[in-house]
């Protein structure tokens, strides 16, 4: 740990490539990969339960009215990001094959993570409440906006399939804990205060969580076997150079327009995020099956380099 602190070597970043590097040799699959599902998604209800728990009611109103905080994440994730995905495209389309590319504009369109951005901005230290609404309500409103947004800085046509089922499991596996647990705060908000390192070992064992299962699914779908050398090497790139375009710009912004720190730690994180636990069912609605692999590619790559970015973030603001 001490040779760590003086690399300047976060031990949970460590975990991160760790966990990457697990399900790249040890994918879950079958049976296991729908257990693992069923975990996570308890783990996610259990993160929002808790947060739920720890917030005022102040608090909770405060971060729902926070107008410009929220106005600003969601023009972050539905126009920054297609602008920057417009600008990258002649790019794209010369380096990456056709699937990739559109599967690099399918990235740009898709709404901000939920339980990672909140995990993030809580280890951070910043706005936890706000960063619940705005989170929740970019996965929302991407139901609906992602198709459109798609169309029109590629050209494609997409319709989406039952959105009311997409809004119900969103209501269902976030908002439901969240509120639950808020309800219960008079009996259990004080034991969760005193015992603040759960929320912190409930994040990161969230996060790891979800790294594992979506990496594990992406190899078992065939992410090495498919894809030519040459086109993952540059899909990581531009990735990796839309992830730091961004988080640059969500920074820069966020300090633009005068907003506090914690604040700016909630734009930072849920502005610059993609889902990709809304970006695959969408996907398979949206795209033909043939194309579906390498569409999706993109998406999962960017999900595991926002993870890894992110979590050395926030862990620097919570230092500072």
């Amino acid at each position: 740990m001490n040779l760590l602190k003086r690399l300047r070597i976060d031990p949970f970043t460590l975990t991160l490539l760790g966990t990457v590097l697990l399900a790249s040799l040890l994918p879950v699959h079958g049976t296991a990969a729908v257990w693992m599902d069923h975990i996570t998604d308890i783990a996610i209800a259990a993160l929002f339960f808790l947060h739920g728990a720890r917030l005022s009611r102040e608090a909770v109103l405060a971060g729902a009215l926070h107008w410009r905080l929220h106005v600003t994440i969601l023009a972050c994730t539905f126009v920054l990001f297609p602008l920057l995905g417009l600008a990258l495209h002649p790019l794209a389309s010369h380096l990456l094959t056709p699937g990739l590319a559109l599967g690099l504009l399918f990235l740009c369109a898709l709404p901000s993570t939920v339980q990672s951005s909140i995990a993030f901005t809580s280890m951070a230290g910043g706005n936890v409440p706000a960063a619940v609404v705005s989170a929740s309500v970019s996965s929302l409103l991407g139901v609906f906006l992602t198709p459109v947004i798609l169309a029109l800085i590629a050209g494609g046509q997409g319709a989406m399939g039952s959105p009311l089922e997409s809004i119900g499991k969103i209501l269902l596996q976030l908002l439901v804990p969240f509120v639950a647990g808020h309800l219960l705060r008079p009996w259990i908000g004080g034991w969760v205060a005193r015992r603040r390192a759960i929320l912190r070992y409930t994040d990161q064992g969230t996060i790891l969580l979800v790294v594992y299962t979506a990496f594990s699914a992406a190899v078992s779908e065939g992410l090495w076997r498919d894809t030519p050398l040459r086109s993952l090497l540059a899909v990581v790139v531009l990735a990796a150079l839309l992830l730091g375009v961004a988080m640059t710009l969500v920074a820069f912004l966020a300090r633009r327009l005068g907003f506090e720190r914690a604040d700016q730690i909630a734009i930072v994180f849920c502005g610059s995020k993609k889902s990709l636990a809304t970006g695959v069912p969408m996907a398979k609605v949206m795209f033909a099956s043939s194309a579906l692999g390498a569409i999706v590619l993109p998406v999962m790559i960017y999900h595991q380099l926002q993870l890894i970015v992110c979590a050395v973030v926030a862990q620097r603001y919570a230092r500072q």
